[in-house]
């Protein structure tokens, strides 16, 4: 067959071959072949073809971003995607709580809470296969058992997890309620004016890079709901913040502002990365934050003296998003019994809380 007559379709495997015709020449192969195999990325078909998926005249070819050519002959050979089920793994866990029905985890940053591409293993779920055994609730598919909500991979702090599915279906209903308590801190670049507010503003994944999301403004009227809703895909998201702790303020250029501060975050919703985005739409980006932050540095602050060389090297050294999850709340899906965990900051928020004090 020809270059410009061939489609896959999404979960098709096996063996793909074509020879590229004069209209085809000139094009990049991994372009090319992204725009007509439907369900296969760009990033995928990087990776199948540098891999070894890929084959030029019966030889091994991994150049996606070669040029075709006409007359070349391709075979294309697409395995199955890989969908390991989880193993356990005796990872130490931080237990705040445990019955029966439940388990609460102070997870620590750097681990991610379920098996994904490219973190098949060291994860939270790993951990919790090991502890609970074959209890887990199954509701979350094979790679997500027990798994009611996230927190980053490089957030710390409290998390529920089901251990059957009726406490599983009775916790996503709370959350999907916004009957949850969860109240985080953050440290963050500046401090918002007022120090006290709430953030409303709908939240979508940002259109040339679906690994990170923004704030949408984009509105549009819906009948069935009779009021307007954000375009694109967006969600409500609402976040309630406090200011706790004001550091550097002698320091900032403007009076009345800092170089950086501890704010208490209330989640009214929980969206992905909600308040890392929603801090960073108001100026107040958290510190470490390799996605939404602004680097390493805090404006205003210059080496020189003990105080300001120390808090430098102490952000340059804080290698993640500053932000604990520190309160949960909940009623007992079972039981019904009012429940609430808090757990401080680890050891690394801790420091950078010091060496920012100390300016």
């Amino acid at each position: 067959m020809t270059a410009e007559d061939q489609t896959l379709k999404p979960g098709d495997t096996g063996d793909y071959a074509f020879s590229v015709n004069e209209e085809a020449a000139g094009a990049r192969i991994d372009k090319w072949l992204a725009e007509r195999i439907e369900g296969l990325t760009r990033t995928r078909l990087k990776a199948l073809i540098e891999g070894g998926a890929l084959t030029r005249g019966g030889e091994a070819f991994n150049d996606p971003s070669w040029k075709l050519r006409e007359g070349e002959d391709y075979r294309l050979v697409i395995p199955p995607l890989e969908d390991p089920a989880p193993k356990p793994e005796a990872i130490p866990l931080d237990v705040v709580y445990e019955d029966e029905d439940l388990i609460v985890v102070n997870k620590p940053a750097g681990m991610v809470v379920h098996p994904a591409p490219g973190a098949w293993s060291g994860t939270l779920v790993n951990a919790l296969i090991h502890h609970c055994g074959d209890t887990l609730s199954g509701i979350g598919g094979a790679r997500r058992p027990g798994i009611v909500h996230r927190i980053d991979k490089d957030t710390s702090g409290l998390l529920v997890v089901a251990k059957h599915d009726a406490a599983h279906q009775g916790l996503s209903a709370l959350f999907s309620a916004h009957d949850i308590e969860r109240v985080y801190e953050a440290i963050a670049v500046g401090a918002p004016r007022p120090g006290i507010g709430t953030i409303d503003a709908p939240l979508g994944r940002k259109t040339h890079d679906r690994t990170k999301m923004t704030v949408v403004n984009d509105w549009q009227y819906d009948e069935e709901e009779d009021d307007y809703v954000p375009k694109h895909g967006a969600r409500h998201a609402v976040t309630h913040y406090k200011v706790i702790e004001a550091f550097g303020r002698a320091r900032a250029k403007l009076k009345g502002d800092a170089l950086a501060s501890l704010i208490e975050c209330t989640l009214e919703t929980g969206r992905t990365h909600q308040i890392r985005v929603h801090l960073a739409s108001i100026g107040c980006p958290l510190i470490g934050d390799q996605s939404y932050g602004r680097g390493p540095g805090l404006s205003g602050l210059k080496p020189g003296e003990p105080q300001a060389d120390h808090a430098i090297e102490t952000i340059r050294n804080f290698r993640r998003q500053a932000l604990h999850a520190k309160v949960l709340g909940f009623a007992h899906p079972i039981t019904g019994e009012m429940m609430r965990f808090e757990r401080d900051a680890p050891e690394d928020f801790q420091e950078l809380l010091a060496a920012l004090r100390a300016l």
